[in-house]
């Protein structure tokens, strides 16, 4: 390796978390400040701690309740099938009109 091109590597860089735990590790640091670490994170504890930053947390949760409500409703088919249903037992009316009357009434107004 060249002299006096690479940081200075410390072997016992000591790693403290928000949550109170520390570890030494090595680093290019003298000491590092994290947030999160493997004894408080949701992965590997298997416990739910959200860091909530602008609301994310509740608009991800309603968007998961608003999915869950559009599971329940009916698909195209099955409200197609009920339309057609509907459909079927209304009466039909034919509504017919006097040809003849139409047939005069054009006639006389290209005259």
């Amino acid at each position: 390796m060249k002299k006096e091109i690479h940081p200075k590597y410390y072997p016992d860089c000591k790693v403290t978390c928000v949550c109170g735990n520390t570890f030494t590790t090595g680093s290019t640091e003298p000491e590092i400040k994290v947030e999160l670490c493997s004894a408080c994170h949701p992965f590997y504890t298997g416990k739910q701690k959200l860091v909530d930053t602008a609301r994310r947390v509740e608009k991800f949760e309603s968007k998961v309740k608003a999915k869950e409500t559009v599971k329940d409703k009916k698909g195209k088919k099955v409200k197609r099938a009920a339309r057609a249903e509907v459909r079927a037992k209304k009466e039909v009316v034919v509504k017919t009109k006097d040809i003849k009357k139409i047939a005069q009434v054009q006639l006389n107004k290209k005259k």
